[in-house]
């Protein structure tokens, strides 16, 4: 497929710009199905509005999703950016840091295993491993 350079008209300013050959096979690459509507001047100053402190989708006039909901862990009322999932627990931000800032458990303890590898039938060329930390 041979691309050629294509004169288009920005939907914010109105003014005539050049899709380039080379963007044209960029976008063909990427897939992308439209064509671009803004100019790069226009654009700029678009993606600059949102990348400032403050500019995020309550700057550009899109409402946010805030649902007010109760803790899963210590019960507290509290309101989340999302909407929580049936089945799934909602934590407030105290016990969400907490959570991520304790340490993984590296052994899960397991009721009904063995206390020890003693009377455990082993296949033929299987190498017993123990699954728990060792005592000290």
């Amino acid at each position: 497929m041979e691309f050629v350079d294509r004169l288009l008209t920005c939907a914010d300013c109105g003014g005539e710009f050049i899709f380039t050959a080379g963007e044209q096979l960029f976008f063909f690459d990427k897939q992308f199905k439209n064509d671009p509507k803004r100019c790069k001047p226009c654009k700029s100053k678009r993606a600059g509005a949102s990348a400032r402190p403050g500019g995020g989708p309550a700057a550009a006039g899109i409402s946010r999703t805030e649902t007010r909901t109760t803790c899963s862990d210590c019960g507290v009322e509290t309101t989340v950016p999302f909407k929580p999932t049936q089945g799934r627990p909602v934590l407030c931000r105290q016990c969400f840091q907490n959570k991520r800032d304790s340490p993984i458990p590296l052994v899960a303890s397991v009721d009904g295993l063995p206390s020890s590898m003693e009377n455990v039938p082993i296949a033929s060329g299987m190498i017993p491993v123990a699954n728990h930390a060792p005592r000290l």
